[in-house]
């Protein structure tokens, strides 16, 4: 069986580590994050300041 040559397995590992990177990219950045309302926000203000000792 032959044997691969450094610059062949240098080449595959250049490959393979740019197209982890790339679709690790795609995934980070598909996702839209929603932005909360206002309503949403004023519930949790106000409800952050009810303490109850």
């Amino acid at each position: 069986m032959p044997q691969m040559a450094p610059i062949g397995w240098l080449s595959l590992f250049l490959i393979f580590s740019i197209t982890f990177i790339l679709f690790s990219m795609m995934n980070y950045y598909s996702m839209i994050p929603q932005t909360p309302t206002s309503q949403i926000s004023k519930k949790h203000l106000t409800s952050s300041l009810n303490w109850k000792w």
